[in-house]
Formats: structure tokens, C-alpha cells, sequence
């Protein structure tokens, strides 16, 4: 899956191990739900990290399509067009 016809997803440094150890993966376009779900078939682990029991995003975990957080667009049901890049960003609290 290549090209504009896919939506490019940032992998984070702590998740890249459960892909392959691959920076960046394509999915279909989309939702962000729908591509969640792409990378829960592709890749075992990633989908429990990433979203809660109930499938929703963890409110540790930020999410950008296009550098614009999906909080403020339509959350997981942000449409994703192809070209588009999400951005998958762990938020961790420190002290």
C-alpha cells in the first residue's frame, strides 16, 4: 500500500518494536477508528497500547491527522483522505 493512496501513520520510538521496528506504516483511508483497527490486524499489541477496553483512544495517548489534534476535529471518526499523516504521540506525566 503506497503512495497518495494511502494514509501515512507516524510510529512512535516505544511502539515501533510491536511493527517491525518501522517508523512509519500506510493505511487505508478512512477513519481514525477504521485505521486503529488496520493496525490492530497488522500488528499484535499495538491496538491494546494505543485505545482502551472499549476501543477509544487512551487519554494518554495524542493523536494529530495533518498536525491538527483529532480532540478538536471529530475525534476517531476524523476522516482520513488519502495522502493524510497521523501522527501517534504517547503523553507521558513526569515529576
Amino acid at each position: 500500500m503506497e503512495g497518495i493512496m494511502s494514509v501515512r501513520v507516524s510510529i512512535p520510538p516505544t511502539l515501533r518494536g510491536l511493527c517491525g521496528g518501522e517508523a512509519t506504516v500506510r493505511v487505508r483511508p478512512g477513519t481514525v477508528a477504521e485505521a486503529m483497527q488496520q493496525l490492530r490486524e497488522r500488528y499484535n499489541g499495538v491496538h491494546e497500547r494505543l485505545c482502551n477496553e472499549r476501543g477509544e483512544i487512551r487519554g494518554s495517548v495524542l493523536m494529530f491527522v495533518n498536525d491538527e489534534d483529532i480532540r478538536f476535529l471529530r475525534d476517531q471518526e476524523t476522516e482520513l483522505r488519502p495522502g493524510d499523516e497521523v501522527s501517534i504521540i504517547p503523553a507521558f506525566a513526569g515529576g
